[in-house]
C-alpha cells in the first residue's frame, strides 16, 4: 500500500489533493488538528494533517465470454440486456463508494470535533472549559462561555483567574435567566398540580412541599391523588396525609375529581399528585388535560429527574407545552455530581425553578433555591 501525508487549510483541500494524487480508491488512515502559534502566541493558525493509503495492485477486467450460438433464445435476451445490468452494477458501485466516503468524511469531523476545544482557546482556559462539559452544560452554553471566557483573556493581558472564570460564568447564566423565576411556593395558587413521568419521586416531593406549608406556614391542606395505577403510591400519601392529619380523595374520572374539589373546598391548599406515566407518548398528557382543570387557580409543577438523560427530558417537557407549566422541580440531586441539566432546560424552555430535592427524608431534603445558592452547587468542590 502507498501512504502518503498531507497538510491543507481544510478538510474539503485536503480531500481534493488526496482524490487529485492517489485516485478515488484512496483510504483515509488518520487525521488531525495541527496548530501554529503566531503573533507571540495570542493567534493560533490551524492546518488539517491527513494521512491517506492506496493499494496499487490493479485488478484485470473480467473477459466476457463469447456467445454460444448454439443456445437458446433466452441466453441472448440475457446478453442483449447486458448493458442494463452493467449499468445498475456500475450505479451500485457509485453508491457504494458515496457511502463510503461520507463514512470516511465523518469519521474524520469526528476527530476534529474532538480536537476543535484545543485549537480555538489557549491552553490556560482549557481546564476551565473541562469543567464545564463535567457539569453538563449544553454544547451551545460552552460554546458561548468559553467565547466571553477568551474575550477576558484576550482583554486582560493574558492573566485569568479561577474567580475570574466563575465571574464571566455567573453573568452569562445571570443573563440568560433573566425573567425566569426561581423559587417555591407563592401560597396566592389553591390549586397545586404535580405532574411528571413514573419513578422521578412525585409523591414524595408532594409529601415534603405540603409538610413545609402545614409546619411553616400553618395553612390547612388537603391532598387529591388521581394516580390509582400503582396502589403504593395510594398507600403512600395516604400515610403522609395521615401524618400531617390532613383529608385525601382518591378519583378515577372526571367526576370523582369534581366531587373531590367540592369536599376539599375549605381548605387553602390542595396538592394534586397526578399519574406518573411515560409522558414522552401524547396521549398520556391528552388524559390528564382531559381530568384536571389548568385554571387560573392552580399552579403547575413539572417534577424532573437530574439522573435522567437530557434528551428524554427534553422530550418529556416537550410533550407538556400545551399545559401551563410555569416552574420545574429536580430530584435526586443526590445521586449526582453535575447540575448543568438545570441551567439548560431553565434557558432553553424559559421557565423557572421551584425546588430540588436531595434525599427521602420528608420533610427535610427539599430546598428552595435562589439563582445565588444553585452558583453554589454549581462550583462546589472547585477552585483554583
Amino acid at each position: 500500500m502507498k501512504m502518503k501525508k498531507y497538510n491543507a487549510p481544510s478538510i474539503a483541500e485536503a480531500m481534493k489533493m488526496i482524490r487529485a494524487d492517489l485516485g478515488e480508491d484512496a483510504v483515509i488512515l488518520n487525521s488531525k488538528v495541527v496548530t501554529k502559534k503566531k503573533y507571540f502566541g495570542l493567534v493560533k493558525e490551524k492546518s488539517f494533517e491527513v494521512v491517506a493509503g492506496v493499494d496499487r495492485v490493479e485488478k484485470q477486467p473480467p473477459v466476457s465470454p463469447l456467445p454460444d450460438f448454439a443456445a437458446p433464445v433466452s441466453s441472448y435476451k440475457e446478453i442483449a440486456a447486458s448493458p442494463a445490468k452493467e449499468q445498475e452494477t456500475a450505479d451500485n458501485q457509485m453508491n457504494e463508494e458515496l457511502k463510503k466516503e461520507i463514512a470516511d468524511l465523518k469519521s474524520i469531523m469526528q476527530s476534529l470535533q474532538r480536537h476543535s476545544i484545543q485549537s480555538q482557546y489557549p491552553d490556560e482556559l482549557l481546564p476551565f472549559i473541562d469543567f464545564l462539559k463535567r457539569q453538563e452544560l449544553s454544547k451551545e452554553l460552552i460554546t458561548a462561555i468559553s467565547d466571553e471566557l477568551f474575550q477576558h483573556f484576550k482583554n486582560n493581558s493574558q492573566e485569568i483567574s479561577f474567580q475570574d472564570m466563575r465571574a464571566v460564568v455567573e453573568d452569562y447564566l445571570r443573563e440568560q435567566l433573566k425573567g425566569v423565576e426561581i423559587g417555591g411556593l407563592t401560597y396566592d395558587k389553591k390549586y397545586i398540580n404535580i405532574l411528571g413521568p413514573t419513578g422521578v419521586g412525585k409523591t414524595t416531593t408532594i409529601a415534603k412541599m405540603a409538610a413545609r406549608s402545614v409546619l411553616e406556614k400553618k395553612k390547612k391542606i388537603g391532598f387529591i391523588t388521581t394516580d390509582t395505577y400503582r396502589i403504593a403510591a395510594i398507600e403512600q400519601l395516604k400515610t403522609y396525609a395521615g401524618l400531617l392529619q390532613a383529608p385525601i380523595e382518591i378519583v378515577y374520572n372526571a367526576e370523582d375529581y369534581k366531587n373531590a374539589l367540592n369536599k376539599l373546598d375549605h381548605l387553602d391548599i390542595i396538592f394534586i399528585d397526578t399519574a406518573g406515566r411515560n409522558y414522552k407518548e401524547a396521549k398520556y398528557v391528552e388524559d390528564l388535560q382531559r381530568l384536571i382543570n389548568f385554571t387560573d387557580q392552580a399552579e403547575s409543577f413539572l417534577v424532573l429527574s437530574l439522573t435522567a438523560k437530557e434528551k428524554d427530558v427534553e422530550a418529556i417537557v416537550d410533550q407538556f407545552k400545551e399545559i401551563p407549566i410555569k416552574k420545574f422541580i429536580f430530584t435526586k440531586l443526590d445521586e449526582t455530581n453535575s447540575i448543568g441539566t438545570m441551567f439548560n432546560l431553565m434557558i432553553k424552555y424559559k421557565k423557572g425553578l421551584a425546588y430540588y430535592t436531595n434525599g427521602q427524608e420528608v420533610p427535610e431534603d427539599i430546598e428552595q433555591p435562589d439563582l445565588e445558592n444553585l452558583f453554589e452547587l454549581f462550583f462546589q468542590g472547585e477552585s483554583e
